[in-house]
Formats: C-alpha cells, structure tokens, sequence
C-alpha cells in the first residue's frame, strides 16, 4: 500500500498561493470554480469555498499521483478515487483525508482488498484476494489484521475459524473440497529468539500450529448453525461498526472543539483589534482638540497685543490734535478721524478667528 508523494498541499496561507485562475469571494479568497498551480507544481482544479477546496475536483501530484473526488475545507471526504504514484489504486469512501467507509484497493501486484476501512486501514468486513494464488480471505479485520471470525479459501480447500494478528488461532476446521473435513485447532508456539543486533533485544516469534482432530464426512449446515454463524458474523460486524462510530464521533468533537477554538480566538482578535482602532481614534481626536485650542488661544493673545498698540496710537493723534489747535479745522477733524479708522481695522482680525 503506498502513500508516497499523497501529501497535499494546503491552500490555507494565502488568498495568493501560486497560481489561480477563477472565481473569488468579496474577501478575495478563492471561491467558485477555479484552478491553481501551487508553488510545489501540485495542480488542482475544481471547486473552492472561502479559499479551501470544497466540492468536487481533480488534484495531481508533481510526482504523478492524482485525486479526483469530493472535497470539504481542505480535505479530501466524500466519495473519491486515489491513483498512487506506484501506480495502485483506491475507490471508496474518505472521511478527513484518511480512507474510511467502504472501498476498493488495487495493489500494483495484482492484489485486491474490497471492504471497510478506518483510519486509512483495513478494518471490519472484507476480502482480500491473492492475484498469484488466487487464495482469498474472507472476513473481519482490525487495524489492517485479519481479526475474528473468517474464511481463508485456497484451490481445492479452505479453512474456517478463528483469526487473532492475521494468524489461525483457536478452534476451526479445513474443508477439502473431495468430500471431508478435518476438525481441531490452532495453538501458538514461540520460535527462538531472534538476535538483531547489540542495539535491539532478541525478540521471539510466534507461529501457528495446527492440532488435528477428527475427520469426518463433510457437514452440511443445519438451519440453525448457518442462523448462529450468521449472527455471530453480524455480531462481529456490529462492534466494528460500533467502533468506527466511536472514533468518527470522538473525531467530530475533536474537530468541534478545535473550530470552537479558532472562532473564540478569531473574537477575541477582532474585539482587540477594535478596542485598539478605539484608542487610536480617541487619542487623534484628543490630540486635534488640543492643536485647536491651542490655536485658538494663539489668535486671541495676537489680537489683544495688536488692539493695545492701535490705543496708544490714537493717544498720539489725539496729542497731536491738541497741539495743532492753531491749524484749520479741517486738519484737526482729519487728525482725530485716522485713529477710529485703524481701530477699525485691527479690531477685524477677531472676527474672522477660526476658535
């Protein structure tokens, strides 16, 4: 099974990442149908929301592999088809960019594995066919193992029981297709102790042995054994199905609570930001209300300064006029005149003051 070179890339650092060709939301995000070649030659065309890929849509890896599925913010879920690099092949279900659900893998060997997955594994009922033997086996796994109750069917004969760690373990039979079968069981026995090296501690393996029992003519299910293997067979497939719901269900929380997460943090950063846009707009106004007053009180000294010049120059015309008594009254009249008229005019800057 290979994952090599199956990485995408996110799209999340920027409305601007590589380069787009589509539609864009009014925040500028990606939005629509769109196609973007991204900065590591990763293509992907298909549909966007908000700037992550939502929807159906084609992405290709520089390296060769492909996707061409159902998308939701970023991660491949829904239904899709994945084409590895070695060229092997899934088609099925995805659930947060891991293989999950029912689906079909194609192994570049010729092997099939048709069945449920979870967490990117075999897990729950299913077949996997050996292209070279064409042997098959048929039944429960977990974590990748064959796990439970199963049918390992070769040529000419097939062996029904119990699996523990992809090995025969406890009671079961073989059925020969020439008309018998053998009853018994398998015990586990450990090998010697492989010795790995002076870095790793001698491990011991553990092989499969097969205690025969009885031969007898072969059995023809009764009603109630087929209705009792049925039951435990759907027994085995409900727990597995039990488990899967436990971990998508312990998954969506987790993904709740993280996207609870980000939106009180995204709140919390809007809130600040906008009590800081406060501050700045009430300091810019307190600092204008201050260069205004000080402006006012500048113009108002200005013209106390230049309306106590123009009275001593009116004190001065009103001497000269005292001394020019001799002179004709014309003269004296014009004398007394030209103060009032630069009073006037010095007491007309107050009135256009901006304070």
């Amino acid at each position: 099974m290979s994952d090599i070179g199956s990485e995408e890339m996110d799209e999340e650092q920027g409305p601007n990442l590589g380069e787009y060709e589509g539609g864009r939301n009014e925040r500028d995000e990606r939005h629509g149908q769109g196609k973007a070649t991204l900065p590591n030659d990763d293509t992907y065309e298909g549909m966007y929301e908000n700037g992550m890929r939502h929807g159906t849509g084609v992405y290709r890896f520089k390296f060769g592999a492909r996707y061409m599925g159902e998308y939701v913010k970023n991660k491949k879920h829904g239904q899709g088809t994945f084409i590895y690099p070695d060229g092997s092949k899934y088609e099925g279900s995805w659930v947060e960019d891991q293989r999950c659900g029912f689906g079909k893998y194609s192994y570049v060997n010729g092997d099939t594995y048709e069945g449920e997955w979870q967490n990117h594994v075999r897990h729950g009922r299913g077949t996997y066919l050996y292209a070279l033997t064409g042997s098959r086996y048929v039944g429960m796994w977990s974590n990748g193992r064959w796990e439970g109750h199963g049918e390992l069917i070769h040529a000419n004969h097939k062996y029904t029981g119990l699996f523990k760690e992809s090995r025969p373990e406890g009671r079961g039979k073989y059925v020969f297709d020439i008309g018998c079968e053998q009853h018994g069981q398998y015990v586990t026995l450990e090998t010697d102790k492989e010795d790995k090296g002076d870095d790793e501690e001698p491990t011991a393996g553990v092989v499969p042995k097969w205690v025969a029992g009885q031969v007898t003519a072969l059995h023809v299910k009764t009603p109630e054994e087929e209705e009792e293997e049925r039951m435990l067979e759907e027994a085995e497939k409900a727990k597995a199905q039990l488990e899967a719901e436990e971990l998508a269900k312990a998954e969506a929380e987790e993904q709740a609570r993280k996207e609870e997460e980000e939106r009180l943090a995204a709140e919390a950063a809007a809130a600040a930001a906008a009590e800081e846009a406060a501050k700045a707009e009430a300091a810019a106004a307190e600092e204008a209300a201050a260069k205004a007053a000080a402006e006012a009180a500048e113009n108002e000294d200005g013209a106390t300064e230049g309306g106590t010049g123009e009275e001593g120059g009116g004190e001065g015309g009103e001497g000269e006029a005292t001394a020019g008594e001799g002179e004709a009254g014309g003269e004296a009249t014009e004398a007394q005149e030209a103060p009032a008229g630069e009073e006037t005019e010095a007491a007309a800057p107050p009135a256009e003051e901006e304070g």
